[in-house]
């Protein structure tokens, strides 16, 4: 059977384009969905959503919303809707983690008729705020966890604003990762750019050993690598007893559960991503021309300024991405080694998934961090495709 050699060409690159659909684009897709998806307060109550859609928001409801709160309440919820309801009420207004359980509880003992009294039951039903929160978490799709990411939120009126200063954490945890992130990228820049120098002027066995250095990490497991970090950081660890035995230091230096820790270990992790593409560079140079910027009169520095490092530039600039890409999501080694106010971004994605599964927070956060990363990969592909500068 004879085929087009276009179809012969997408036959064989469909199962790619499969892996790609099923473990990339579709865990994105809801993600992104989770994020901006409402509805959960929908499902839970639906006669309250359809009365409580008249609702201009001013005062309290009249007795009709309060009776289709009332009914269901006494409808049979699923325990896991339910709790998935009250969370999100919670978050928009806080109260709801005790009110609504002991009002279904109290409603469903009392007799059908007449319908019990809300603020006879809990005096907050009284209040306007509450009520407010239940028309706000009724629609299918919402920009709350969106707002709540930059810690912002949507006021009684509608109009967006800023979150008070003791609930505000996340944009303070955002800079905070991208601060670590650019940090590991300039101490892997200024340990991976000598390092690819010397291995690119080597030859035969000289220049494997220095790229089998490079490559062994990436050869161990992340876990491994972190807590092997861990034992030779801690206070009496082998470096401490190292710099006490040399006569450097007297008490042990503070390098786990901080700052330090997480930068000595993460650079040492992300170290290859910086050298390899750096090295790549530095051998596409032909041998002759340092010799010849020497043999024209440039001094060493001179001749590295304007002849090597311009020349290295591209790879330079592909490894510092790479770096600064594969550091902003980093979860384990910051959360082994680093301390309480030095986690970054992806411990907060990982408590609001399995601490609290608010998954929705957790996909509005993850959008914040995908958008710049996605953004640096593409500016990533650029430059890697970029042939070299020409001197």
């Amino acid at each position: 059977m004879n085929l087009p050699p276009r179809l012969k060409a997408v036959l064989l690159v469909l199962p790619l384009l499969a892996f790609l659909g099923v473990f990339f684009l579709w865990p994105l897709g809801m993600m992104i969905a989770t994020s901006v998806q409402g509805g959960t307060v929908r499902l839970a109550f639906p006669l309250t959503a359809e009365a409580i859609a008249g609702w201009n928001g001013e005062g309290l409801p009249g007795p009709a919303v309060e009776a289709a709160l009332v009914g269901d309440l006494r409808a049979t919820i699923p325990q896991e809707q339910f709790g998935d309801a009250v969370r999100t009420l919670n978050s928009m207004q806080s109260g709801f983690r005790t009110l609504l359980p002991r009002t279904a509880a109290a409603v469903r003992k009392a007799p059908d008729a007449p319908p019990p009294a809300l603020a006879a039951v809990d005096p907050r039903w009284s209040q306007t705020p509450f009520w407010l929160a239940l028309k706000r978490g009724m629609p299918a799709y919402t920009d709350a966890n969106l707002l709540a990411a930059v810690d912002l939120r949507r006021g009684d009126d509608g109009a967006v604003a800023a979150v008070p200063p003791d609930m505000a954490v996340n944009r303070m945890i955002m800079l905070r990762t991208f601060v670590i992130a650019l940090e590991v990228t300039l101490l892997c820049a200024a340990i991976g750019l000598p390092f690819a120098m010397l291995a690119a002027s080597l030859s035969g066995w000289k220049r494997n050993l220095l790229l089998l250095a490079v490559l062994l990490p990436l050869w161990t497991s992340l876990l491994v690598r972190t807590a092997a970090w861990m034992i030779l950081l801690q206070e009496n660890g082998l470096i401490n007893q190292v710099l006490k035995l040399l006569g450097l230091i007297d008490s042990s230096l503070p390098l786990i559960y901080n700052r330090t820790g997480i930068l000595i270990a993460m650079t040492h992790v992300l170290l290859p991503f910086m050298v390899l593409p750096i090295y790549s560079s530095l051998v596409a140079i032909p041998k002759n021309l340092m010799p010849a910027a020497a043999a024209l009169g440039a001094p060493p520095l001179s001749a590295f300024r304007h002849v090597l490092l311009p020349l290295a530039m591209p790879g330079l600039l592909s490894g510092s991405l790479l770096v600064f890409m594969v550091a902003l999501g980093y979860y384990i080694t910051p959360a082994l080694v680093g301390g309480p106010n030095d986690q970054m971004i992806s411990s907060v994605i990982a408590f609001y998934a399995t601490g609290t599964a608010n998954w929705g927070m957790a996909g509005a956060l993850g959008i914040f961090l995908l958008v710049p990363t996605t953004v640096l990969y593409l500016v990533y592909g650029r430059l890697s495709r970029t042939p070299m500068v020409q001197p």
